[in-house]
Order: C-alpha cells, then sequence, then structure tokens
C-alpha cells in the first residue's frame, strides 16, 4: 500500500516554501556586494561548469577527490528516482514503472548500483573524516549529519526496493543485485509485514529527503550542491596575478571596511565554499604557524553578511566588525597581513573561490581609510612615495651595477628592447649580479636592448599588494606615461613581480606591453640559436629547480627555467616535492619581503628544508626576491654547501670559455 499522498502532498509543498525562502533570505544578501563582476559568457561558463562541477577536475587533483566524484555522480544519477519519489508520492500512479522495459530497466539498474557505490564512499568519508581529516575541525557535526543523512537516503532506497521485490512488484528485480539481495531477508515475511516494512522505509525516505530540504542544504555547507556548481559556471577566470583597481575621488571610500564593501562575487564565493580546506592545506601562512586561514577567512565573511546583511538592507550600520578581534565573523589585522600573494589557495580551490582579492581589499581598507599598517610598512610607503624604489636610494644610483658595462639609454625606434631593470636588480648587491650577467648574455645574443636608467621607477607591485593602491596608482599612471613617450612597447624583466605587474597590471592604464620574463627569453635564444655556450656546466652539482609563485601560478610559466638549465647542463633540474603549481612559497611575495615573521616559523625556512632533504649543490631561481629568501634560509640552516643561482647566472656559467 502506497503512503497517503494527503499526508505527503501539505509536508512536500511546506518544505519547498521554506527552502525558498531560507534560500532567498540568505542569498538576497549578495545583492548587497559593489559591482566589479565581469561574466564571460554563457559558452564559456557551461564549459567551465561542465569540466570543473560535473567532471571534476580540480576535485580529482587530490586522489580522495575520486571518492566525492562517485558521491557526486550517483547523487546525479539518483536525481531521477529522487524526482519519481516526489512525484508519486502526490501523485501514487506517476511512477516510472510506467516506462518501457528498455528505458525502466537501465533506470533500475543504474540506481540500485549507485546506491551501493555512493553507501561504499560514505563510509570511506565517515573514515577519514574521523581519523585522517584534511583539518581538524572537519570533524564538525554538521559533516557528519550530511554524510549520515546521505547514508540514511540510500538505505532507505534498499528498503523500498527490497519491499517492493518481496511482494513481487519490482519487474526489473533480476537487474538489482543489491536490492534483491536485501530483498531475500523479507521473503519469509507475511504480506502485512512487508507492507510495514515498505511504509518505514518509504517514510524514512522521505524525511531524508524533506531534511535535505528544509534544514541541510540552507543551513549547512551542503548548500554548495547548487551553489558551486554555479560558482564554476560563473568565475570570471581571473588568475591571482592583478587586482581591481580603485577610482580616487574625493568623498569616497577604499577598500573593505564592511562586508557590503565587498564585490558581488566575493559575497556569493562564501556560499560556494564545500570546506574541504585544500586551500588552508597550501597556504604558506598557515602551514608556518601564522593566524591566517583562507578557509576561514572565507567564512568569516559569509557569517559576517548574514549577521550583518538584515541590517544593511534597512540602511542600518553592522554591529559586527569586518576587520578586528570580534571572534567568528570578524577578520584577523595579523591574518591579514599574513598573506603572501602567492594565489596556492585560488589554485587549490576545487570551485573558483577568489581568496586573494578579499584580503587585499581589507588591506586596502586599513591603509587607505585608517592609516593602520605594521610599524615597517611605514618606512617601504614614504621611499617609494619620494623615491620610488623600496631602500629610498637615490635614482641616480640605479645604474651602478653598469659601471663597467657599455649600455645604452633605450631610445625610441633604435631600440627594441627596454630592459626593465627593477629596484631588486638595479639596488641589491646580490641581484645586481644577476643583471650584469643577463646584460652580457643579451650582448652576446646580438639583442637590441636599453634602459631608462634614473628615469626608471618602481613598478610598484609591493604597493598594490599591501593595499597601497593610491600611490601605486600614481606610480603606475606615470610609468604608463613614460613608456609612451619612450615609444616602449617590448619589455624584459628578470624580476616575476616586475614582469606580472607591468603585463597584467598595466592593462589597467591603458598600456599593452609586450613582456618577457628573462628565463622564456633565454630559452627562445638558445632555441633559435642566437645565444651561443661554450661548454656544458658540471661545477654546479646537482641543481634543484624552485618555481617562484609570480612567474609560475600567477603566469603560468613553468617550462622556460627548466628548458634553460637542460640545455646549459645538458640534464632536467631536481624538482621539489611541491613544484610547479604546486610549489610552496618562498615567504617574500605580497609585500612580504619588507616585513618581518613575528609569529610561528619562517616560511623561507620550510622551503629551504624541503630543498636540503633533496642534497643539492645548487638552488636555481629566477626571482630577486626567491635569490634573497634562499640565501637567508641557507644562512639560518648554516647549509654553506649549498648555492643560490639565478637563471642567468647558470647560463653566464655556460658561456665561458673552457679553461
Amino acid at each position: 500500500m502506497h503512503p497517503n499522498p494527503a499526508v505527503f502532498a501539505p509536508l512536500l509543498l511546506a518544505s519547498l516554501a521554506f527552502f525558498v525562502w531560507s534560500l532567498y533570505r540568505k542569498l538576497s544578501l549578495i545583492a548587497l556586494g559593489r559591482p566589479g563582476y565581469t561574466f564571460r559568457g554563457i559558452g564559456e561558463g557551461l564549459r567551465e561548469m561542465l569540466l570543473y562541477a560535473f567532471v571534476q577536475k580540480r576535485v580529482l587533483h587530490k586522489f580522495f577527490g575520486l571518492n566525492h566524484l562517485v558521491i557526486f555522480w550517483a547523487c546525479m544519477v539518483l536525481v531521477f528516482v529522487n524526482v519519481e519519489f516526489v512525484v508519486s508520492g502526490v501523485f501514487p500512479a506517476a511512477r516510472l514503472s510506467a516506462l518501457p522495459d528498455a528505458l525502466y530497466v537501465p533506470i533500475r539498474f543504474l540506481s540500485d548500483i549507485m546506491s551501493a557505490l555512493t553507501l561504499a564512499a560514505i563510509v570511506i568519508a565517515l573514515v577519514r573524516r574521523t581519523f585522517f581529516p584534511p583539518y581538524p575541525e572537519a570533524r564538525s557535526f554538521e559533516s557528519y549529519l550530511i554524510l549520515l543523512l546521505i547514508a540514511v537516503h540510500m538505505i532507505a532506497f534498499f528498503g523500498v526496493s527490497a519491499a517492493e521485490i518481496a511482494r513481487g512488484e519490482e519487474r526489473a528485480a533480476a537487474f538489482m543485485p543489491v536490492a534483491s539481495f536485501f530483498g531475500e531477508f523479507l521473503a519469509d515475511l507475511t504480506p502485512k509485514h512487508i507492507g510495514a516494512t515498505f511504509n518505514f522505509y518509504w517514510w524514512l525516505h522521505a524525511g531524508a529527503l524533506l531534511s535535505f530540504i528544509t534544514v541541510l542544504i540552507p543551513f549547512t555547507k551542503h548548500l554548495h550542491v547548487f551553489t558551486a556548481i554555479a560558482n564554476c559556471f560563473l568565475h570570471t577566470g581571473i588568475k591571482p596575478n592583478t587586482q581591481l583597481p580603485e577610482v580616487f575621488e574625493a568623498g569616497r571610500t577604499f577598500g573593505v571596511g564592511q562586508v557590503d564593501r565587498f564585490t558581488v562575487k566575493d559575497l556569493f564565493d562564501p556560499f560556494a565554499c564545500t570546506k574541504c580546506g585544500r586551500c588552508q592545506q597550501v597556504c604558506p601562512a598557515n602551514i608556518t604557524g601564522k593566524p591566517l586561514n583562507p578557509r576561514q577567512v572565507v567564512n568569516d565573511i559569509k557569517v559576517n553578511l548574514l549577521a550583518n546583511g538584515p541590517l544593511l538592507k534597512r540602511g542600518g550600520v553592522p554591529t559586527l566588525p569586518l576587520i578586528g578581534d570580534g571572534g567568528p565573523g570578524s577578520v584577523s589585522e595579523e591574518a591579514i597581513w599574513a598573506c603572501t600573494s602567492c594565489g596556492a589557495c585560488m589554485e587549490a580551490c576545487p570551485v573558483f573561490i577568489e581568496h586573494l582579492p578579499k584580503v587585499v581589499g581589507m588591506r586596502r581598507h586599513l591603509v587607505e581609510m585608517e592609516a593602520r599598517f605594521p610599524e615597517e610598512l611605514l618606512n617601504l610607503f614614504e621611499n617609494m612615495e619620494q623615491r620610488s624604489n623600496p631602500w629610498g636610494i637615490a635614482p641616480g644610483e640605479r645604474t651602478k651595477w653598469a659601471s663597467l658595462l657599455e649600455v645604452k639609454p633605450f631610445a625610441r625606434g633604435e631600440t627594441e628592447y627596454l630592459l626593465y631593470v627593477g629596484c631588486a636588480g638595479s639596488f641589491d648587491s646580490r641581484s645586481k649580479q644577476v643583471t650584469v650577467n643577463l646584460a652580457t648574455i643579451l650582448d652576446a645574443a646580438g639583442v637590441s636592448w636599453g634602459i631608462l636608467g634614473k628615469d626608471e621607477k618602481c613598478c610598484g607591485d609591493s604597493l598594490r599588494r599591501l593595499g597601497n593602491e593610491y600611490v601605486f596608482d600614481r606610480m603606475a599612471r606615470e610609468n604608463a606615461a613614460l613608456f609612451r613617450e619612450r615609444g616602449v612597447t617590448k619589455v624584459i624583466t628578470q624580476c616575476p613581480h616586475c614582469f606580472t605587474t607591468l603585463k597584467n597590471d598595466y592593462r589597467q592604464y591603458g598600456i599593452e606591453l609586450e613582456v618577457i620574463h628573462h628565463a622564456e627569453l633565454i630559452r627562445q635564444l638558445l632555441a633559435e640559436g642566437r645565444l651561443k655556450l661554450d661548454r656544458r656546466v658540471s661545477d654546479l652539482g646537482k641543481i634543484i629547480l624552485h618555481d617562484s609563485c609570480y612567474l609560475g601560478r600567477h603566469n603560468d610559466v613553468y617550462e622556460a627555467p627548466r628548458e634553460v638549465v637542460a640545455a646549459v647542463t645538458g640534464a632536467a633540474p631536481a624538482e621539489f616535492d611541491r613544484a610547479r603549481e604546486d610549489s610552496f612559497c618562498c615567504g617574500a611575495g605580497g609585500g612580504r619581503m619588507w616585513m618581518e615573521e613575528q609569529t610561528g616559523t619562517r616560511i623561507n625556512l620550510n622551503r629551504v628544508t624541503e630543498a636540503l632533504a633533496k642534497h643539492p649543490d645548487t638552488i636555481c631561481v629566477a626571482c630577486p626576491y626567491c635569490m634573497t629568501m634562499f640565501e637567508d634560509g641557507l644562512k639560518d640552516k648554516q647549509a654553506g654547501q649549498t648555492r643560490v643561482k639565478d637563471i642567468a647566472e647558470v647560463v653566464a656559467e655556460g658561456m665561458r670559455p673552457v679553461q
């Protein structure tokens, strides 16, 4: 006997009404966000949704993602069964059994197998979450409730199907091995007891389904069943290599000091978060004991929005501070300043949550609206404003590295490339050696290049990532005007921070530059035969290559440094355990180059320790910041036997004649 529709129908309608109201109450708060989202188009959105939401490409980047894929696709297949369950609960005659066998039997077979796979996957997930959680807080009541309710859902499905098979009402029984197995246990019961069993499991199934509708989806992270798919469809494709600009006018508010200052996309992200913990597992600040946890930052934004959103919709004043030590819903200043802008969190996130722009937005508020930032940044900001470099050295000193070389100024129509030396390449004693070697390489290859000399200014990378957008904006405008005036269209950089800023950030200022990092250019010169090597380099011993975050993860330049090392030494460099898109930050990005680490262990020591485990003779880098951090780390580790060399220095070794 089928349960009474007069009982189920009102429960279903009430649940659906509550579901819609709950989602509207939450998701309507997203509209409080500012504009700033650019949709890439329906075609691109559908492609990304298919690849990342349904094929789950990023989820499968980790081995356990396979278990999630099983649960996800089982639920997709079982949608048909649940739709039938709901419809037949209201209209008992509307059942899948009305379909012809060619359709009905495969559906029942898939339902049976997928339900069994889901149960197995749930057991694995429960074991993993209990004994091998991705992070300690993953052992939460909410997570266990979700897994157990899914399990109850599957058990109820088998109970209903087994009862139907025992009553002889399931014509696809021969193709439902798992349900048939359970059906054998009911075969000896009386029709009355079988009917009671059917009703019990039917209502258990109904209870589980209605609980999903009224509780789990609206009030737990399981909302991501819908929002994560939408986020994959809507994601901008923006890498962490640039930030949204600001318009500086009197009376405007800058940065993000309260939750409605985030963009609409920023406010949608927290509802898409699956709380998988992958972002915090790769965050260098979190790994080394800093208070920054990307997952928690995103969750705090959601908590803050839910607390303050209704007040803000009515024109009220928020009561829970976004920045500060207000507990859940507030992000501490120490956490905000701990970020290295490496972008590992965004690379790891399976549903394209953009953590970095949120942190930079809050930094902007602290710097531009409250002048509240770590004291050690005061000299940096003053030096940048007054002398356009972090050290505050006179601009006339920018060309001292070239005192023994014949270096020409860049000339419109005569010079092909501008060598943008950068602040480190101009002033840092160690990086100046790299600049000299790079200049030598360019001359040997017959490249037409020149410099701006004392007219060169800092690109402003650290300023933008630290939230001092006002000074960055001024610098970027001045640089863009200078490039136009001099006729600069092609730029060579040795610093990935200069590389990504000139290539990506400066587009916002109406100037499109063809920017090439020296690792890419050297690879090109070697491939074209323009750069000749006099010998194979073997005296550097075992070389291990470090991927700079700003060159690799931010701009997808991974192969060029490896190919250069292989061409010079005759062998591919050794790899870190964490390499390429999984590379671990040196600790200097996001302006952290100019700040001390007061909490936890030093990020560069974590990376140096990983390098030393491979017993290298030489650590090869392609970034002056990485150079500094590795050399400092090796000194702290008293590992003087290991050297640090830039790509250009390795190539220069190969250009020296055989003695």
